[in-house]
């Protein structure tokens, strides 16, 4: 039970860690700095760069989403349990995203006129995506080990 209530949970904080501030980025601290979103990062790629934004909007928005939702139609018996090392692949490919993000921001904080500062919503997404991938591990414990024969 604990584990469909975490699931579901996600399916909750997803959502709001897309639109969380991830950082907050600007010309040297006296111009003020904007805040970064995955949302936000998502719409600029999208003018600057249709490849890379629909490589980064499959990891950040799609991968984990799926993957959430298949843990949980999994939990609740509707699917089944052989497609989870399918879905850890997914967590496995939204991780690399947390990845980039914290690439970009060291990369950032290199250059001397750019101020970068880290935010709550990096934060709540990186607990999402490792919370997706303990829960996809428990899963596949809990269902292997319902599957032995007593």
């Amino acid at each position: 039970m604990m584990l469909r209530l975490a699931t579901f949970s996600l399916l909750i904080l997803y959502p709001i860690a897309w639109f969380a501030p991830l950082m907050r980025a600007g010309f040297l601290p006296i111009f003020g700095l904007s805040e970064i979103s995955v949302i936000t990062g998502l719409q600029s790629l999208w003018k600057s760069d249709v490849f890379l934004a629909l490589v980064v909007t499959i990891f950040a928005l799609f991968a984990p989403y799926i993957k959430t939702i298949g843990t949980a139609l999994i939990q609740w018996n509707l699917l089944d349990a052989r497609v989870q090392p399918a879905l850890n692949i997914l967590g496995k490919l939204a991780m690399a995203d947390i990845f980039l993000i914290a690439l970009y921001i060291t990369l950032a904080k290199g250059i001397s006129y750019a101020t970068i500062e880290t935010a709550w919503g990096l934060y709540l997404f990186t607990l999402c995506i490792l919370a997706s991938i303990l829960l996809g591990y428990l899963t596949e414990r809990q269902s292997k080990s319902s599957d032995a024969p007593v």
